[in-house]
């Protein structure tokens, strides 16, 4: 038996998710107590680069592969992998008991400021703006940002709120959002000692 001041072995938070369509196959592995380890492959390289943001700075292990009509657009491919991630953050979490569930950061990026809070309140709400300066970054489209944290709001059911700030540089206003999205989510993420056991809410459930 457990001494009074020692707190249970917490699990282990992965998953897996596997999304098969007739446009894209997509594979998402997630450890949300990780180190900031990626194995990235979408065919869009910008988007690799942000989802590598997500990773590192919010300290999670992520593996995605990732297969898409990209003969067409990015569209489906940035779009169902937001779906996946979010399926798969929202099996490792489970219950949610212990964790913060609220995080918000700011993130500036040299002449870019960008602001995101997120809650896990299993109510799924995204109000972004962001007036990127340019419609593609590398390839990558930037109207496919907003369908990719649709995605991944619909399927963690968290509510979500990005804003840019400010920002004359596209890949700058990007980068600061995936940055402050993923210091957003390790707050958030992160298990709190003094709630160990306990669902954040006041309903008693998430």
């Amino acid at each position: 038996m457990n001494a009074p001041d020692q707190v249970p072995a917490c699990t282990d938070r992965v998953a897996e998710v596997t999304r098969n369509t007739a446009e894209t196959q997509i594979t998402v592995r997630v450890n949300l107590d990780g180190t900031g380890a990626a194995k990235l492959h979408t065919g869009i390289g910008f988007f690799d680069h942000m989802l590598d943001q997500i990773a590192r700075h919010g300290l999670v292990d992520l593996d995605i592969h990732a297969v898409g009509d990209l003969h067409i657009d990015g569209h489906h491919t940035v779009e169902d992998v937001g779906i996946t991630l979010g399926q798969a953050f929202a099996k490792a979490v489970g219950d949610k008991k212990g964790i913060r569930r609220y995080g918000h950061a700011y993130v500036p990026l040299d002449e870019a400021l960008s602001r995101v809070v997120i809650d896990f309140s299993g109510r799924p709400g995204l109000h972004m703006h962001i007036p990127f300066t340019a419609g593609s970054i590398g390839g990558f489209d930037t109207q496919l940002t907003f369908e990719f944290f649709q995605g991944f709001v619909n399927h963690a059911g968290v509510t979500l709120h990005i804003d840019n700030l400010k920002g004359t540089n596209a890949h700058h206003q990007c980068e600061t959002v995936f940055k402050a999205f993923a210091r957003a989510l390790r707050g958030a993420l992160e298990r709190d000692p003094r709630m160990a056991g306990i669902i954040p809410s006041t309903k008693g459930s998430l």
